[in-house]
Protein backbone atom coordinates (compact mmCIF):
# COMPACT_ATOMS: atom_id res chain seq x y z
CA UNK A 1 0.00 0.00 0.00
CA UNK A 2 1.28 3.57 -0.90
CA UNK A 3 2.31 5.39 2.19
CA UNK A 4 0.46 8.32 1.51
CA UNK A 5 -3.07 5.99 1.18
CA UNK A 6 -2.26 4.30 4.79
CA UNK A 7 -1.19 7.83 6.55
CA UNK A 8 -4.60 9.04 5.18
CA UNK A 9 -6.89 5.37 6.04
CA UNK A 10 -5.06 5.66 9.30
CA UNK A 11 -6.38 9.62 9.92
CA UNK A 12 -9.66 9.12 8.29
CA UNK A 13 -10.21 5.96 11.06
CA UNK A 14 -8.99 8.27 13.68
CA UNK A 15 -11.10 11.30 12.46
CA UNK A 16 -14.22 8.88 12.41
CA UNK A 17 -13.95 7.38 15.47
CA UNK A 18 -13.70 10.87 17.32
CA UNK A 19 -16.78 12.10 15.44
CA UNK A 20 -18.76 9.53 16.02
CA UNK A 21 -18.17 8.68 19.49
CA UNK A 22 -17.07 12.21 20.49
CA UNK A 23 -13.90 10.97 22.60
CA UNK A 24 -10.37 11.80 22.04
CA UNK A 25 -10.92 15.06 21.71
CA UNK A 26 -12.20 18.27 21.80
CA UNK A 27 -16.16 19.38 20.56
CA UNK A 28 -16.75 23.39 20.05
CA UNK A 29 -19.56 24.72 19.27
CA UNK A 30 -19.80 28.11 17.61
CA UNK A 31 -21.75 31.04 18.64
CA UNK A 32 -23.90 30.38 15.91
CA UNK A 33 -24.68 27.00 16.85
CA UNK A 34 -25.51 27.81 20.49
CA UNK A 35 -27.96 30.44 19.79
CA UNK A 36 -30.18 27.96 18.16
CA UNK A 37 -30.62 26.49 21.66
CA UNK A 38 -30.02 22.90 23.59
CA UNK A 39 -32.59 21.11 21.74
CA UNK A 40 -30.98 22.01 17.90
CA UNK A 41 -27.20 21.54 19.58
CA UNK A 42 -28.61 18.14 20.48
CA UNK A 43 -29.37 17.47 17.11
CA UNK A 44 -26.83 18.42 15.32
CA UNK A 45 -24.28 17.17 17.14
CA UNK A 46 -26.52 13.29 16.47
CA UNK A 47 -26.44 14.38 12.98
CA UNK A 48 -22.76 15.24 13.02
CA UNK A 49 -21.57 11.80 14.76
CA UNK A 50 -24.19 9.83 12.33
CA UNK A 51 -22.69 11.85 9.04
CA UNK A 52 -21.47 9.67 6.51
CA UNK A 53 -21.92 11.49 3.11
CA UNK A 54 -18.10 11.87 2.67
CA UNK A 55 -17.74 13.28 -1.32
CA UNK A 56 -14.87 14.41 -3.26
CA UNK A 57 -16.67 18.10 -2.93
CA UNK A 58 -16.80 18.15 1.09
CA UNK A 59 -13.33 15.41 1.85
CA UNK A 60 -10.91 15.72 -1.32
CA UNK A 61 -8.17 14.81 0.69
CA UNK A 62 -9.95 11.27 1.91
CA UNK A 63 -9.15 12.35 5.75
CA UNK A 64 -13.42 12.88 6.93
CA UNK A 65 -12.33 15.95 8.63
CA UNK A 66 -14.73 18.20 6.71
CA UNK A 67 -18.35 17.82 6.48
CA UNK A 68 -21.57 19.90 5.76
CA UNK A 69 -25.46 18.97 6.61
CA UNK A 70 -28.78 20.32 6.47
CA UNK A 71 -30.35 21.01 9.78
CA UNK A 72 -33.64 22.50 9.44
CA UNK A 73 -33.26 25.63 7.15
CA UNK A 74 -29.74 26.12 7.56
CA UNK A 75 -26.41 24.75 6.32
CA UNK A 76 -23.97 23.63 9.10
CA UNK A 77 -19.95 22.52 8.45
CA UNK A 78 -18.28 20.68 10.99
CA UNK A 79 -14.29 20.76 10.65
CA UNK A 80 -11.76 18.75 12.63
CA UNK A 81 -8.26 20.01 13.30
CA UNK A 82 -5.11 18.37 14.67
CA UNK A 83 -2.98 20.42 17.23
CA UNK A 84 -0.24 19.08 19.95
CA UNK A 85 -1.36 18.26 23.08
CA UNK A 86 -1.20 21.28 24.13
CA UNK A 87 -3.24 22.84 21.35
CA UNK A 88 -0.74 25.19 21.06
CA UNK A 89 0.04 24.19 17.28
CA UNK A 90 -0.53 21.91 15.03
CA UNK A 91 0.18 18.44 15.06
CA UNK A 92 3.40 16.92 13.67
CA UNK A 93 1.43 13.54 12.90
CA UNK A 94 -2.20 13.24 12.91
CA UNK A 95 -2.07 9.31 12.81
CA UNK A 96 -0.57 9.33 16.25
CA UNK A 97 -3.24 10.00 18.75
CA UNK A 98 -0.70 10.42 22.03
CA UNK A 99 0.46 13.23 20.14
CA UNK A 100 -2.22 14.82 18.63
CA UNK A 101 -5.87 16.56 20.16
CA UNK A 102 -8.58 16.67 17.51
CA UNK A 103 -10.62 19.73 18.02
CA UNK A 104 -14.11 19.61 15.98
CA UNK A 105 -15.96 22.51 15.71
CA UNK A 106 -19.32 22.89 14.17
CA UNK A 107 -20.62 25.88 13.03
CA UNK A 108 -23.42 27.42 10.56
CA UNK A 109 -22.08 27.59 7.40
CA UNK A 110 -21.97 31.79 7.31
CA UNK A 111 -19.48 31.41 10.34
CA UNK A 112 -17.03 29.38 8.51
Amino acid sequence: MNIDLEYKAAVRQLNDEFRTTLAGGTLLLTAGIIALGAEAQAEIVSAVRAFSTFNQDNDPWGEHDFGALEFRDQRVFFKIDYYDPTRAMHSVDPTDPTRTERVMTIMLADEY
